[in-house]
């Protein structure tokens, strides 16, 4: 395929906003998540949880709470967890990274779990610890 068939084929792409009650509503303007083609990106979670509260109780329900809304949200875009490519993470501290790491292998327990980029920043919206946004694959 050359260049132009290519390029036509991805500006061609029809883009379908995903929206959910099932997770934190969005805090600002933006979508929860797009699908585009085969794909469905989310957009950063953090510990909001359906009724616009904060899970900051503890740092383990606060990153579950994240992986919730992910899951929500792949499930209302027609995905699943089973069909994460890929995570990104942002922490506020990096001393959270065995929480995450044993919260996220109860949400990928498959043998080929999706990859990850785990970075710290200086803040996060809301007081959140930690922020995770996704890429997944849709199978149309």
């Amino acid at each position: 395929m050359d260049g132009f068939r290519f390029w036509h084929q991805i500006m061609s792409l029809e883009k379908k906003v995903v929206k959910t009650k099932g997770a934190g509503q969005p805090y600002g303007q933006y979508s929860q998540g797009i699908v585009a083609g085969n794909f469905l990106f989310i957009a950063g979670q953090i510990g909001l949880d359906k009724e616009g509260q904060m899970v900051l109780d503890n740092t383990e329900n606060e990153v579950r709470q994240v992986f919730e809304n992910i899951k929500a949200i792949l499930e209302a875009g027609g995905s699943s967890l089973n069909d994460v490519v890929r995570t990104l993470t942002f922490v506020k501290d990096l001393d959270i990274y065995e929480t995450f790491k044993k919260v996220r292998a109860e949400y990928f327990p498959q043998e080929s779990p999706p990859v990850n980029s785990f970075i710290q920043v200086s803040d996060i919206q809301r007081g959140a610890h930690i922020e995770i946004e996704v890429t997944a694959l849709v199978k149309k």
